[in-house]
């Protein structure tokens, strides 16, 4: 049984290694076809689904499932770029659609961010590459800090048509972003 269309509290978000029991929970996500849209994938049956989740859980060096209560509802991805000399990666990230507008996404980016420089040996840069149509996934980069540095023309093709991508970077020496502050009162004298 998935959590669907309820209210998540933050503190229940964790991030982890997919398991083989995670498969249901895998393939609803794979299937979200508002989520997936501006994603590689189209939706698949079971056998790819554990075909595809074995192989990020036994190949990928940095994958975790996005977790409400420890059930998978997205995932992150941090990929070291080759030829960097491992100085930058690429982060990638999905979240359910009925999950959408929690802050679940950023929140589990906070997270990443708090530690991925310091798991992967000699990272200086992590790359968002994100459609020039998503707009929510461009906002959520912002929101943990990433920088926009321009728009990369016809540099994807996902599902058969080239795309414009934003990069964003975030660089092991960038100051976090800090927590907004309240206003409690605000009275002109």
């Amino acid at each position: 049984m998935a959590l669907r269309n309820t209210k998540v509290s933050l503190s229940d978000i964790s991030l982890r290694p997919f398991k083989e029991s995670d498969l249901e929970d895998y393939m609803i996500i794979m299937n979200d076809n508002t989520a997936s849209k501006f994603c590689t994938w189209n939706s698949m049956d079971k056998e790819e689904a554990l075909n595809a989740l074995l192989s990020v859980i036994y190949t990928h060096p940095w994958y975790r499932a996005i977790c409400v209560k420890d059930r998978p509802i997205g995932y992150v991805s941090v990929n070291q770029g080759e030829g960097s000399d491992g100085c930058r990666a690429e982060i990638g990230y999905v979240v359910g659609s009925a999950y959408w507008g929690q802050g679940i996404a950023t929140h589990a980016l906070k997270m990443v961010i708090s530690s991925i420089f310091s798991e992967l040996q000699g990272l200086e840069r992590l790359e968002a590459l994100i459609d020039v149509d998503n707009l929510r996934s461009q906002r959520v980069a912002e929101k943990v800090g990433f920088i926009r540095e321009g728009v990369l023309r016809k540099y994807w093709n996902p599902k058969g048509t080239p795309r414009d991508m934003v990069i964003y970077s975030l660089l092991k020496t960038d100051t976090p972003v800090p927590k907004k502050k309240k206003i409690l009162c605000c009275i002109p004298v």
